[in-house]
């Protein structure tokens, strides 16, 4: 890879999931919250959610499940998987997310940059994820920070 750099504005293939119940509560249940909200019907209406809704970090179970995996997007980036850290992902929301939702997904690298550190230099780049709903509203956007050590 010549500069990292020029990987600015590089664009994942979209891709689409449905949320499922199902899929929720596992999540929940994995974290360990225990919110009535992500396993009752009732108590997420009462709470004025039209359906059971998904977790703040329920994104990563879309992106697990429909878009590219780990070693697929880190090839695309010409990145070695072995020097690869995640060094963070950040949420902002514009409406709710809830079951029986199909979320469309695109992605793109935004950010890019070279840092020494102690070892070398590493690439840092920040790719951002656009979730859409079925009615084409912008429902969440997702950074997500990737470091790769030379």
């Amino acid at each position: 890879m010549a500069n990292v750099k020029d990987l600015i504005g590089l664009e994942f293939q979209p891709y689409s999931l449905a949320v499922e119940k199902g899929k929720i509560k596992e999540l929940a249940l994995a974290i360990g919250d225990d919110n009535p909200i992500y396993y009752d019907l009732e108590a997420a209406k009462k709470e004025g959610y039209d359906n059971i809704p998904a977790p703040p970090t329920f994104l990563q179970v879309i992106d697990l499940w429909g878009g590219l995996g780990s070693v697929e997007k880190v090839e695309k980036l010409g990145f070695k998987l072995t020097r690869v850290l995640h060094g963070q992902q950040a949420y902002e929301f514009f409406g709710d997310i809830v079951a029986g939702d199909v979320l469309s997904v695109t992605s793109k690298l935004v950010e890019a940059e070279i840092k020494p550190g102690s070892t070398g230099a590493m690439d840092i780049v920040v790719t951002e994820n656009q979730y859409r709903n079925q009615r084409d509203e912008l429902v969440a956007i997702s950074r997500n920070t990737l470091i790769h050590r030379h």
